[in-house]
């Protein structure tokens, strides 16, 4: 696959998914939003164009070039047995989604990596935009992780455009602010990861922060001991982002988004961490 097309796939992917969870936002939303819209997506929607051309710049190699690599030096672990296309397809996805999933833990675990993750759990409402919402330092170090699991697993090409059409994609479903049956959402948690599972993770309460990490598979959570059913307060009282992050115009303009890990002096909200964060000055 050419990297014109691989890069005509996933930006034809980004821009559907997030013009269908847009217009399901509008016509069925699960949470009257808090804060202004229009700010607010104009800033998480410009730090996506800022982590993009910076990656751009400083990541010499796309995780599809690594596999590439990777393939014809016969690296990674599923190049040392012989498995039918397919089969190297689906297990090379679902081992890719678990180094996501160890990778989101670390960055809640780590208080160094949390300060970078918390722009992310700090946006003051729960919608699209917030699965695209990532300091431009974290994007980059997981670009990095990224890379070494796919050569690690040795996952071919084809695998690697499809987990990231899939990471993308699902990250802007389970991030949405939309409304659906009881009945479907029990369904679909078996096999994805669904919003009302997801929200709970963006709760301002510290132990339901540090739950529900999944961002595409759904069984890592319940096989790991992190999978937490509903919020305390249910998903329209409770509260999303961070307890000491409540400024608008500090944590949703993006100038300051980009400065906010370094502006808080705790570290709070990080797995063994101390309860909340100082109010920045």
């Amino acid at each position: 696959m050419t990297s014109q097309v691989e890069a005509a796939v996933r930006l034809g992917s980004f821009v559907a998914i997030l013009l269908l969870m847009t217009v399901w936002e509008l016509l069925a939303p699960r949470r009257r939003l808090s804060v202004r819209k229009g700010p607010r997506w104009a800033s998480n929607l410009g730090l996506v164009v800022v982590n993009t051309l910076c990656a751009r710049v400083l990541i010499p190699i796309t995780a599809v070039s690594a596999a590439s690599v990777a393939q014809s030096r016969h690296w990674g672990m599923l190049h040392q047995v012989e498995w039918p296309n397919w089969v190297e397809v689906v297990l090379a996805v679902i081992a890719l989604d678990f180094a996501i999933y160890l990778q989101h833990v670390m960055f809640h675990a780590v208080p160094l990596f949390w300060r970078l993750h918390m722009v992310h759990h700090a946006d003051l409402d729960f919608d699209v935009t917030t699965g695209l919402r990532f300091h431009t330092i974290e994007i980059l170090l997981s670009a990095v992780i990224k890379l070494a699991a796919v050569v690690v697993i040795g996952a071919a090409p084809v695998a690697v455009v499809l987990f990231e059409v899939l990471l993308n994609a699902t990250s802007m479903f389970n991030h949405s602010n939309v409304r659906m049956p009881e009945w479907l959402d029990r369904l679909l948690r078996l096999i994805v990861v669904t919003p009302e599972m997801h929200r709970v993770h963006h709760s301002v309460i510290r132990q339901e922060t540090n739950s529900n990490f999944g961002f595409n598979l759904p069984w890592w959570d319940r096989l790991l001991g992190t999978y937490r059913s509903q919020p305390r307060d249910g998903h329209t009282a409770m509260t999303i982002g961070l307890t000491e992050l409540r400024d608008e115009q500090r944590v949703d303009r993006l100038p300051k988004m980009l400065l906010l890990p370094f502006w808080t002096s705790k570290k709070g909200y990080a797995i063994g961490g101390e309860d909340g964060l100082d109010e920045p000055q």
